[in-house]
């Protein structure tokens, strides 16, 4: 039975990795996927899957206003027209980015297309605060799992993504601003509020 997934994680927990093994997985099998990220997310470009390791490839970008639904359900019929069968699972990176429509959407392919969908993200901003898709796919996912990683001062389990500029901890601004490791430190919550600083 197809159902709605949200792995979730701190920053540099692995997500987009994990991502990219899934779908290399699925085709490996021969079996059809849809890979798709967020539009917002133009670090390596615009419909771009890229792991800090260096692994990427090209995904389908969400905008706003995209129906996922929709998307999804013309892309199936379009598959099976061809002779490539059902697709097997569709796979979205950057989930937090994801609106509250996109959520209902993906729980919308599960359900009546019988497509399972994978989402993987951050759960909450460097404010603390959930993010739109996450705390959707927090109240509409079948599964949710969160991905571990290490504190960067200490060692410990991080929890929280702590954003930085030129070294300091900041902890205010707009809650979207896309970065890497040197915008942002995955973190346990004594070093979210405590960082060690020069």
């Amino acid at each position: 039975m197809a159902q709605l997934f949200f792995r979730y994680g701190a920053m540099s927990s692995g997500k987009t990795i994990e991502i990219l093994k899934v779908a290399h997985n699925y085709e490996a099998q021969h079996r059809q996927i849809a890979l798709m990220t967020s539009g917002l997310d133009d670090r390596s470009g615009k419909g771009v899957v890229a792991s800090r390791i260096g692994l990427h490839r090209e995904a389908v970008p969400i905008e706003a206003d995209m129906d996922l639904f929709a998307y999804i359900k013309k892309l199936n019929q379009a598959d099976e027209a061809q002779g490539h069968g059902k697709l097997a699972c569709v796979l979205i990176d950057e989930a937090q980015f994801l609106k509250r429509h996109h959520v209902l959407e993906c729980a919308r392919i599960v359900d009546e297309l019988q497509i399972p969908v994978m989402c993987f993200g951050l759960k909450n901003d460097f404010q603390n605060h959930l993010f739109e898709g996450s705390e959707n796919l927090l109240i509409f996912a079948d599964k949710i799992e969160e991905m571990k990683t290490i504190c960067h001062y200490c060692g410990h389990k991080a929890t929280m993504n702590l954003r930085i500029n030129n070294g300091k901890p900041v902890y205010e601004g707009e809650q979207v601003q896309i970065g890497g490791d040197e915008s942002y430190y995955p973190t346990c919550r004594k070093h979210y509020f405590h960082p060690i600083t020069d």
